[in-house]
């Protein structure tokens, strides 16, 4: 098996899945987390490129959160859109990842994610809550490169 495949358990990329459901309850905002091996080209420019590929920055209100990981290189980044990152306080993507780290530190992965997706979860509700009408744009699944 490749690092990707090894790096969560069926079961916890469903909890990952469960994470993401919980987070976009109460927002319009899109969560995604795409797992890959290895960046050829720094890891900030590379979680852009996907936010691409997988079409988050084709949100109505430009609230999409990736969260990008490549298990070889041991890094990770949080990317999010326009809409989003001008709305949340100054400094809030470096305590995400602050409290990412501290897990991914522990080697407990699946659980550094979640408390990611929560958290951008709670930013997301607080700039852009759920209205009557809004739909789930993007898929909640965890995408793999």
């Amino acid at each position: 098996m490749s690092e990707v495949e090894d790096f969560l358990t069926a079961a916890e990329e469903q909890e990952i899945v469960d994470a993401i459901l919980k987070a976009e309850k109460n927002t319009s905002g899109e969560i995604r987390v795409h797992i890959e091996n290895s960046a050829k080209i720094d890891h900030f420019s590379r979680a852009q490129q996907v936010f691409h590929m997988l079409k988050m920055d084709n949100t109505k209100d430009e609230n999409g959160v990736l969260i990008y990981v490549a298990v070889h290189d041991h890094k990770f980044v949080i990317y999010g859109d326009r809409g989003i990152d001008q709305a949340v306080p100054r400094g809030f993507w470096d305590s995400t990842r602050d409290v990412m780290a501290t897990y991914f530190k522990k080697a407990d992965f699946k659980n550094g994610i979640i408390q990611g997706i929560l958290k951008a979860g709670k930013e997301l509700e607080a700039h852009f809550p759920w209205h009557h009408g809004d739909i789930n744009e993007l898929s909640d699944e965890v995408s793999k490169g």
